[in-house]
């Protein structure tokens, strides 16, 4: 099963997380399919946090792949603060 996680970069205390599509049978941090965007954490200032590429996640959640539970949190919030 496909499904749209994240996967861990950055330095040390300084996390950077890539959203990408992967089968569910790879590493966190393993092989993907498609990077979709990113998510920083510690985005301070001008900085920006999170970005996904909207027509790519309604394609993969077309052909049936399923969101981790923090990817589905983070969309929900970003499509919150846009209709806001």
């Amino acid at each position: 099963m496909v499904v749209i996680r994240l996967s861990r970069a950055g330095a040390k205390k300084r996390p950077f997380f890539n959203i990408v599509a992967t089968d569910s049978r790879n590493r966190r941090d393993g092989r993907f399919i498609e990077r979709l965007g990113f998510y920083n954490p510690v985005a301070s200032g001008k900085d920006e946090s999170f970005r996904i590429t909207q027509d790519r996640l309604a394609y993969w959640q077309g052909v049936g792949a399923q969101l981790s539970p923090t990817v589905a949190r983070l969309v929900k919030a970003a499509g919150s603060k846009a209709a806001a």
